[in-house]
């Protein structure tokens, strides 16, 4: 038994943590679907610690610290994560990292607690995010690491069962957090590194049941994308002894000044890198947060030749999509956006904003799960000097109404503003069938049932799928309503759009409706209303 967790016991756990998500893999996801068969937290955690053991797998084996290690498998995640509970679990490791050179596990599992739950704009209670902070106060009770994390996971496993108590939809389908087991599942992998003891928990998704389910939430115009560097002239850097105030006024003085902007650090020293025009209006910003030092001013080529390193161009913008279907990705790519198909990672959204070329650059998530993905990808994407900004959207109907009102007339900040306005005032719905039992806000439906979702709450159910589509159109035009846009699923039986749309023709005739080959999974018809 180790009396600590060592270099050699991390890399064994990243090994475990992995071989245990891929055992339960697909019961995470059977856990994760209500009442809709879209459930993806067992693929996003798996794929999310893959990319964290293959970064451990390549790091040195004469790292400094078992710290260096953490960071080096939290940052393969970071860039690996899928999902909300990728993403969530990528920064309780970046927050385990940081601490666990210093006072303990019991200390580093606090830290990394505080840290998830920082990493999201609103915590909700009953998912992963509880979980982690069960099994920090849990660890405390250890005498030492081994006996705090045997406590961890105790905490953990009794935080999990009281998940249903906190969320109202975990109780009505009579089940437990998907993420929060998953979180469970890595805490008895680091039990198993530490001690060897393999104590790991049954995950049954076959049906709603003790160990249960949950969702994955903690939680016109061609955009231009030049190959040619025409940015600032000087990269200046610095250090500066200042206060964080100081640094919040200085971050925005020296973003109005040019791009490429960088401030790493803490109170009292800070890192300051950015790129401008005008070198001695960055140094005043600097002079009046503090007093700059070490300072590094130098004049950067706007040459381009071949393998000279490309830059992101900040006169250039574009826009990156998520795309789920190959209709969706075609007709996003015609209103000039970049498509990314798929489940993408952090990695892979990174990637598409690095290669568009462009130094402003919006993203649309077409999934509320892959809102954190995208707005993680955006963070990484501003240490590369692109600014990028994550307009809210949790559909393909609402990113194709963002795509509509986009204008590069105006500035980035504010068509930025009008396509989250405009996604906004597009009402969103889905029809699918559903999988399972489940007690909705609209009554019970049972394995089969068609079911109408508005804004993601389950608002009419049926046995008729062309009965429930047109119902769910009068619905949402009974509240208004001027343009109506349908997207056909990979499922959808012919003659859907035909009847959805001499339907409304007949009861909304003032109505226009437009209607398009989808081809996403799982939802035969995407509707938006504007």
């Amino acid at each position: 038994m180790l009396e600590v967790l060592d270099i050699a016991a991390v890399r064994r756990w990243s090994s475990l943590a992995v071989a245990g998500l891929s055992r339960h893999e697909q019961a995470l996801n059977q856990l994760n679907v209500y009442p809709v068969p879209d459930g993806d937290t067992g693929t996003n955690l798996l794929l999310t610690l893959s990319a964290a053991e293959q970064a451990v797998g390549g790091s040195l084996t004469d790292a400094p610290s078992t710290g260096a290690v953490l960071r080096t498998m939290a940052r393969g995640a970071l860039l690996g994560a899928r999902g909300n509970s990728g993403v969530i679990s990528a920064q309780w490791l970046a927050g385990l990292a940081d601490a666990v050179d210093g006072d303990g596990l019991a200390a580093a599992l606090d830290a990394a607690a505080k840290s998830a739950y920082a990493a999201v704009a609103r915590p909700v209670e009953g998912t992963i995010l509880t979980v982690a902070r069960a099994a920090a106060e849990a660890a405390h009770q250890g005498s030492d690491e081994p006996a705090a994390v045997r406590a961890a996971v105790l905490g953990a496993r009794d935080a999990l069962a009281r998940t249903p108590e906190q969320l109202p939809v975990l109780a009505a389908a009579g089940v437990v957090d998907a993420g929060g087991q998953g979180l469970v599942l890595l805490l008895e992998a680091l039990l198993e590194a530490l001690t060897g003891e393999h104590d790991e928990s049954e995950v049954d998704g076959s049906a709603a049941g003790e160990h249960g389910h949950g969702h994955d939430h903690a939680g016109h115009g061609h955009g231009s994308a030049a190959l040619t560097y025409r940015g600032p002239a000087y990269e200046v850097q610095f250090l500066i002894d200042t206060g964080a105030a100081e640094i919040a006024e200085l971050r925005g003085a020296l973003d109005r000044l040019g791009d490429s902007l960088v401030i790493v650090g803490g109170a009292p020293t800070w890192r300051v890198h950015v790129h401008v025009d005008d070198a001695g209006a960055a140094m005043e910003a600097g002079l009046a947060a503090g007093r700059p030092y070490q300072i590094q001013i130098t004049h950067l080529t706007s040459s381009t030749a071949e393998g000279a390193p490309r830059r992101p161009d900040p006169t250039a913008r574009a826009v990156v999509v998520t795309a789920a279907g190959d209709g969706i990705e075609e007709l996003l790519i015609a209103e000039g956006a970049v498509a990314i198909g798929g489940n993408p990672s952090t990695a892979e959204v990174l990637d598409a904003i690095l290669a568009t070329g462009a130094g402003r650059v919006a993203v649309l998530p077409t999934d509320s799960n892959l809102r954190a993905v995208c707005q993680a990808a955006a963070e990484e994407a501003f240490g590369e000097g692109v600014k990028v900004r994550v307009v809210p959207t949790r559909s393909p109907v609402q990113a194709l109404a963002a795509l509509a009102v986009r204008d590069h007339a105006r500035r980035f900040e504010d068509d930025v503003i009008a396509m989250a306005e405009a996604a906004g005032a597009c009402r969103s719905a889905e029809v699918t069938t559903a999988s399972r039992d489940a007690l909705t806000v609209a009554g019970r439906c049972r394995p089969g049932d068609v079911i109408a979702l508005v804004e993601g709450e389950v608002n009419l159910i049926g046995d008729d799928l062309t009965t429930v589509c047109c119902g769910l159109l009068d619905r949402m035009l009974a509240s208004g309503g001027e343009l109506v846009t349908l997207l056909t699923g990979a499922q959808a039986p012919d003659g859907l759009v035909e009847a959805v749309t001499a339907h409304v023709a007949t009861r909304w005739p003032f109505v226009e409706v437009h209607a398009y080959p989808g081809g996403q999974p799982h939802y035969p018809l995407l509707v938006g209303v504007e």
